[in-house]
């Protein structure tokens, strides 16, 4: 049976589905960097779209089970193979699976008039990707990775829930608490594997030590603790003993950061953004418990940009930059236009949070920080498109 290695050298198909990666990496940038705009002219200006959601709606879902689970497939699409020793989904199947994603923007931009086929559709990207992954992990026997499988089933009910609570003319708070709630956990989980391992690798290339610290009883602990707070948060919301667990796990989640020795990577911004974006994890934790335990001060809207802005923003730009760097065969080093992408996006990510505080009009900020995120992916796309397209 042929290699991965083998397997690739061999495809002489479109090279955008040579890998997991190429088509949906790209596909998440350019849709965050239009996306976002499109948000801006809603809350701005009013602008009224063909989707039977409204604005707020649409921005919600197409940003969570949109833009974001194009990252996650191109992300595991390509981890998969190295987790199970298993032959990558390429060629007509990645672009199949690709097209479903692809028809999935495009029916929730105009739902008005077809809301159930729509809805259909939408749905099964989530479906389809989920038993992809199902099948790859069971075959491959790689058990320890289950939960990630888990995780996306879930995270493929809530959009489906989502969906039917809509149509119904109910509330999507539950189904939209479930798909972030999925979102963090996976964060948690991945994000907790890959940040010190990548610190490590790069410390011990510069001869830096101490290197950060192994995984032990209180990494353990510190996801327990997360777990508990958003499985908490996703069925009671605000119910004061979430207050209490988010505050929990924002002090064991910082603990577990400063033992990973993301300082000492100052000088390579591939490796620091990584800590930062797992860094707003315990800043939403602080910022959800302050909401929950002081409502009248901070809304939980605002809290909530600290994990869609902040962490999910943050994680993800930093994994596809790192991820298209290394599987083009590019140098693993953030160059101007890299740093400025990190920069852009941060930046956007702490307006969006201050929005709330600052003595300007609350849709101005609002619409600033919203732009200037979306120019983060919108220079992503110009910078790494030609990569993801095997032109350079």
């Amino acid at each position: 049976m042929a290699t991965t290695a083998e397997k690739m050298r061999a495809y002489n198909g479109l090279k955008l589905l040579q890998r997991g990666f190429r088509p949906f990496f790209l596909s998440a940038g350019v849709f965050a960097a239009f996306a976002m705009p499109l948000w801006v002219l809603i809350l701005a200006f009013d602008v009224e779209l063909a989707s039977s959601l409204s604005g707020r709606s649409w921005h919600l879902h197409e940003m969570l089970f949109g833009y974001l689970t194009a990252v996650i497939a191109g992300f595991l699409l390509t981890a998969i193979p190295n987790w199970t020793g298993r032959l990558p989904v390429i060629g007509r199947s990645l672009g199949l699976l690709w097209g479903i994603w692809l028809a999935g923007r495009l029916v929730m931009l105009f739902s008005q008039a077809i809301p159930f086929t729509a809805a259909v559709v939408d749905s099964a990207f989530l479906v389809v990707f989920a038993a992809v992954l199902w099948r790859e992990i069971l075959a491959g026997k790689n058990i320890k990775n289950i939960p990630v499988c888990l995780i996306v089933s879930l995270l493929a009910t809530g959009n489906i829930a989502f969906h039917i609570l809509s149509l119904s003319d109910n509330s999507t708070a539950m189904a939209e608490r479930l798909g972030l709630g999925m979102i963090a956990i996976l964060i948690s989980l991945i994000g907790g594997r890959i940040v010190p391992s990548f610190t490590r690798n790069w410390m011990m290339k510069q001869n830096i030590t101490p290197l950060p610290t192994p995984f032990d009883r209180i990494d353990k602990v510190g996801l327990a603790a997360g777990v508990a707070a958003i499985v908490m948060w996703i069925a009671f919301t605000d119910h004061l003993i979430n207050g209490v667990l988010f505050a929990l796990a924002a002090v064991l989640y910082l603990y577990r950061i400063s033992r990973w020795r993301g300082l000492a990577c100052q000088r390579e911004r591939l490796v620091l953004i990584l800590h930062i974006g797992y860094l707003w994890l315990p800043i939403w934790f602080s910022l959800m418990a302050f909401s929950i335990l002081f409502p009248d001060m901070l809304s939980q809207a605002t809290a909530l940009h600290a994990l869609a802005a902040g962490a999910i923003g943050t994680m993800t730009i930093a994994v596809v930059t790192r991820a298209s760097l290394g599987h083009s065969g590019q140098a693993l080093t953030a160059d101007f236009w890299t740093s400025m992408i990190y920069l852009l996006i941060v930046s956007g990510a702490i307006l969006r949070i201050s929005a709330e505080w600052l003595p300007i009009d609350f849709t101005l900020v609002a619409s600033i920080a919203g732009a200037m995120w979306s120019a983060g992916f919108a220079l992503f796309v110009i910078t790494y498109g030609p990569m993801l397209l095997g032109r350079k």
